[in-house]
């Protein structure tokens, strides 16, 4: 099992799920339920705040900004084959 960036994926990792297409976030939490040997709608995602969160801006990214960074490295888009 390895994540979109070619590092190898284990249960109880934290992760950020992007989109088939564009690097846009879907889900961010803990990996669970993944089984070994396959890439594709293998395991779940555990949300980690489930509630309202206070923001200290000095500590937040915009989402646009992410997305940017994504890009620049290739990673807003799946490896071929997969």
């Amino acid at each position: 099992m390895h994540y979109r960036n070619g590092r190898e994926a284990k249960n109880g990792d934290k992760v950020v799920q992007l989109s088939i297409d564009g690097g846009k976030i879907v889900s961010i939490g803990v990996l669970f339920d993944a089984t070994p040997g396959n890439d594709y709608c293998n395991g779940s995602i555990a949300p980690t705040c489930a509630t309202v969160q206070c923001a200290c801006m000095c500590d937040c990214v915009h989402m646009d900004d992410v997305v940017a960074l994504l890009k620049e490295h290739g990673l807003d888009k799946r490896p071929s084959g997969k």
